[in-house]
């Protein structure tokens, strides 16, 4: 393995654990949002895009990166999906049980695939698509007693995996298509989902009022608000870079992975309950990860070998 490769390999692993402290950090932050202070849901993700875009614009003034000019119609669609994936997503988690959520968003990286390779004619080799197996039979298992289906969630449920996984296919393509890297592409998007979002928020939530995103909160509540956005502003940047390094399926590999973590750690820091089928569902999904980043370093280990015999 040459220096090249062991830097670029390094700046994963760092990108992959940045997302991994900021994802866990924000999901104990956001809790807390909600269960002391009341504070609506989707206007939270507006105001983590809002303050995301104000930290890029920062760093552009510190010339950390340099905008780059992109036309309006060439990420509307990007910026749609990303406010359909978190109006679904909520609509899923308002209308199913939460094992029936979870089972659905491991459907999102086989669609994934299955866009990537009727759209973008990317190929995933059979060891690669095998991995799946344990991942779902995991995932089934951690929510196997809570699995209920009915129509409106399901609809809600199969709409929120089917724009997620086009959100995230299109963070990975518009990064290529465009030219542009994580910051270049989020700087422009992240403003342009903001405006979307708030015309979607009222359907859903308040503006003013109690409880609006608009309302009279206190000075804590608007603190712990921003330093959620702050933290949000990783967890978004973070992501775009992990798509933008390796793939929509690799980041959501690392999703499960995270899943697996936070059970664990809800079972070992606040001692949570964790059933029999929920260990056993850990270690499947496990397996599956393990056996997903094996095929894949050795998939390009040959790639790399193939480049390197070639006269």
């Amino acid at each position: 393995m040459t220096l090249l490769n062991l830097s670029a390999n390094r700046r994963i692993a760092a990108g992959l654990l940045v997302n991994l402290l900021s994802s866990i950090c924000i999901v104990f932050i956001n809790k807390w949002i909600y269960v002391r202070y009341g504070f609506p849901n989707m206007a939270l993700t507006l105001v983590h895009f809002g303050v995301t875009w104000l930290g890029l614009y920062v760093c552009q003034k510190m010339d950390i990166f340099a905008p780059k000019s992109l036309p309006v119609r060439r990420i509307v669609w990007l910026a749609l999906s990303f406010c359909g994936f978190v109006a679904f997503t909520n609509l899923s988690l308002q209308n199913n049980s939460i094992g029936t959520y979870q089972l659905a968003k491991a459907m999102t990286t086989p669609v994934i695939i299955l866009i990537q390779t009727a759209y973008y004619k990317k190929t995933f080799s059979t060891k690669i698509k095998l991995t799946l197996v344990p991942i779902t039979l995991g995932v089934l298992l951690n929510s196997y007693f809570d699995v209920r289906f009915n129509l409106l969630g399901t609809v809600f449920a199969s709409l929120g995996v089917l724009v997620t996984s086009l959100y995230q296919v299109w963070v990975g393509a518009k990064q290529h298509e465009l030219q542009v890297n994580s910051m270049q592409l989020l700087y422009y998007q992240a403003p342009l989902s903001s405006g979307f979002l708030l015309c979607v928020v009222p359907l859903f939530e308040p503006l003013t009022g109690d409880h609006g995103i608009f309302g009279p909160w206190s000075l804590p509540a608007l603190m712990t608000v921003l330093f959620s956005g702050v933290v949000a502003f990783l967890v978004n940047l973070s992501i775009y870079w992990i798509i933008g390094n390796t793939s929509a399926v690799t980041y959501n590999m690392f999703g499960h992975f995270k899943f697996c973590i936070t059970l664990v750690g809800g079972y070992l820091l606040f001692h949570d309950p964790l059933s029999l089928n929920q260990a056993l569902g850990i270690l499947c999904t496990l397996a599956g990860i393990l056996s997903y980043t094996h095929f894949k370093l050795a998939e390009q280990e040959e790639g790399k070998s193939r480049l390197a015999q070639r006269p």
